[in-house]
């Protein structure tokens, strides 16, 4: 594929989306009172399909009291994502709301399994209540980044049938950290799976545990006073989580397991309406669910959640790894040299924002590079843990080819570091702004 034609892909299936922070500077939309009421509209999904097909299906309207989401830059999201979802005000056409994310349905997709077999996924997403009539539309990208699917739909406030999401009676939760008040914070929840009622007091020690380290990071450290952390103590008829290598069951709260997609480590849930559902009348934009086992792995899906196992020694760095995926959209920068897997391709840009193709290195973190830095940049004779040479160093995305990170070493590639590099800090602190600042 051309650049020319690389980019007129990219403009006709994003249009309304800027691929950068520094590009989203037009057409704000900062009235949030003006569109929408101080409520949720819960809009469940089911993806269907094979590693060729997508069907987008609407499951159910759901809503609840409160709104605990973005109030400023409602029409940009903070980055592309796999997909987006707007809402459009039916009577002027205009975007109101926009926001993006990733689902285990497209990686799904590039599985083996995927080309034989047609599988269904729960999908759930937040939206703030509008006042009048919107469409509603979810996209999908492909690995190209050209739109594969898409459905749209109109919601009416006023709809009988949209159902009131129960808070009467909310999980048992305690507050690990208050910044400050939800309409000016990130609300984050950690969520117990495979904790039984008398874990209770383990789980909420975990989730301490959980807080603190995130917070300790930079740039999280930065901003204490702009998340809420709350943990919520779902009880699980049995203790730990289900490892189908070891032919282990568990009966769950969110039915979690090992072995996603046929690779041992990976951790995740399908049950995302049963996770929402537990949720109901607690604060909460983003997702951290804690698993209660010394198993090694987890899982990061970006707008999702973030999947851990608790009692491994290496819980705390994979949760703030994990959690780099799914509230940062960071990528990993992990690869294998016999490139296991092809993820990303020559011509086509990544939309994180810790790796390039060099399709457009451009929007990413060229502007940070001294002068005179090659491009791409040699690794020889640096050490393999060296987080103080920027450059554009071969190898990530699962790619030992084709694809470029900005050092030798970040959270985001290994446990033995204790922070982000610089490229990622600098994409989360443009995220906690897009949530929290207006752009100018």
């Amino acid at each position: 594929m051309t650049m020319k034609e690389y980019l007129r892909n990219l403009l006709t299936a994003i249009a309304f989306i800027g691929m950068t922070p520094s590009a989203m500077s037009t057409n704000i939309n900062d009235n949030y009172d003006k569109w929408f009421c101080d409520s949720t509209l819960r809009v469940d999904y089911i993806f269907t399909g094979n590693a060729k097909n997508q069907r987008i299906s609407l499951d159910e309207l759901r809503s609840a009291s409160g709104w605990y989401g973005r109030r400023v830059n409602l029409n940009k999201p903070a980055l592309r994502g796999n997909g987006t979802i707007k809402m459009t005000d039916e009577s002027t056409g205009e975007v109101i709301y926009c926001t993006s994310f990733s689902t285990l349905f497209q990686e799904w997709q590039t599985t083996e399994e995927a080309v034989s077999n047609w599988k269904s996924f729960e999908n759930i997403f937040q939206l703030p209540m509008p006042r009048k009539n919107a469409w509603v539309e979810v996209i999908l990208f492909d690995t190209h980044n050209n739109v594969s699917s898409s459905y749209k739909h109109l919601v009416k406030p006023n709809d009988i049938l949209i159902r009131p999401i129960p808070s009467t009676h909310p999980a048992a939760n305690r507050i690990l950290h208050q910044g400050g008040d939800s309409k000016k914070c990130i609300d984050i929840a950690i969520v117990a799976e495979g904790y039984t009622a008398e874990e209770q007091a383990v789980f909420y020690e975990d989730a301490e545990k959980a807080c603190r380290e995130i917070l300790k990071y930079a740039p999280f450290s930065a901003h204490k006073n702009d998340f809420n952390f709350t943990a919520v103590a779902l009880e699980s008829r049995e203790s730990g989580v289900s490892i189908p290598h070891d032919n282990l069951w568990k009966e769950t709260a969110l039915a979690a397991s090992f072995d996603t997609f046929y690779s041992q480590r990976y951790l995740t849930t399908l049950r995302l309406k049963t996770l929402h559902d537990a949720l109901a009348g607690i604060p909460y934009e983003h997702i951290i669910i804690l698993a209660n086992t010394d198993n090694y792995g987890g899982g990061g899906i970006y707008n999702s959640y973030t999947l851990s196992a608790a009692h491994h020694p290496l819980c705390l760095p994979v949760t703030v790894h994990e959690f780099g995926h799914s509230f940062g959209g960071l990528a990993d920068e992990y690869y294998y040299d016999d490139q296991y897997e092809q993820f990303y391709f020559p011509g086509i840009e990544p939309w994180e924002q810790n790796i390039t193709t060099l399709t457009a290195f451009e929007d990413k973190w060229q502007d940070m590079l001294p002068e005179g830095t090659p491009v791409p940049t040699s690794a020889d004779g640096l050490d393999a843990n060296d987080m103080e040479h920027i450059g554009v160093y071969e190898g990530g995305g699962y790619q030992s080819k084709g694809v470029f990170r900005a050092f030798m070493n970040c959270r985001m590639k290994t446990n033995d570091t204790e922070s982000f590099c610089s490229v990622c800090e600098r994409a989360i602190e443009r995220v906690i702004e897009h949530h929290l600042k207006p752009l100018e």
